[in-house]
């Protein structure tokens, strides 16, 4: 696989192959592209949850759903686990596979931007849900708009079979919220 320059990325855009909705131009770096944080969250209801079973299926009841202005941040606190999502929504073809990372800056920080699922499948689309944590002592403040994370692409030797938009049990395509786990719908978890 081949990692796409500045010069790669911005061509795969002007011509629809990689598209990534609301991005500006100053945040396409020089092999990479700066991804902004959004404005919802979702929090566990500590108070009300003694336990997470995967089998259980919906785990709506188990998150609130926060929203915040670009002039409200949310406070992310000590051992605290979130899920966030990215201002940008993103498709990427069939011929290519994402990488998310998080940024330096916020990890200097104590923040973890994603704890698992750092590969965007070819064929995916849809805003990318951040499972973020702070792994610092002390809280910190995030900020709707800012460049949290950044995005690689790599060109495969050829096309998906079968993307991630075409797979049966797709459970993330298409999402706009910080998604909850869909763990339940695994064959494996029954």
């Amino acid at each position: 696989m081949v990692v796409l320059s500045d010069r790669d990325i911005k061509d795969a855009i002007s011509k629809g192959e990689i598209v990534i909705e609301d991005l500006s131009e100053e945040n396409i770096g020089s092999s990479s592209v700066d991804l902004t944080l959004g404005s919802e969250f979702r929090i566990f209801k500590h108070s009300e949850v003694t336990h997470v079973d995967p089998r259980e299926g919906n785990f709506d009841h188990l998150m609130d759903l926060v929203k915040k202005s670009d002039e409200d941040a949310f406070i992310i606190h000590p051992g605290e686990f979130i899920l966030a999502t990215t201002r940008e929504y993103v498709k990427v073809p069939d011929n290519m596979i994402a990488r998310l990372d998080g940024r330096s800056s916020w990890g200097r920080l104590g923040i973890v931007v994603h704890s698992t699922a750092g590969s965007v499948h070819p064929g995916f689309e849809g805003k990318l849900t951040l499972e973020m944590a702070n792994i610092s002592k002390v809280p910190v403040k995030l900020w709707p708009g800012s460049r949290i994370c950044q995005l690689t692409f790599e060109k495969m030797s050829s096309p998906a079979d079968n993307p991630y938009n075409k797979r049966k049990g797709s459970k993330y395509h298409g999402q706009r919220d910080p998604s909850i786990s869909k763990i339940s719908m695994d064959n494996n978890i029954q």
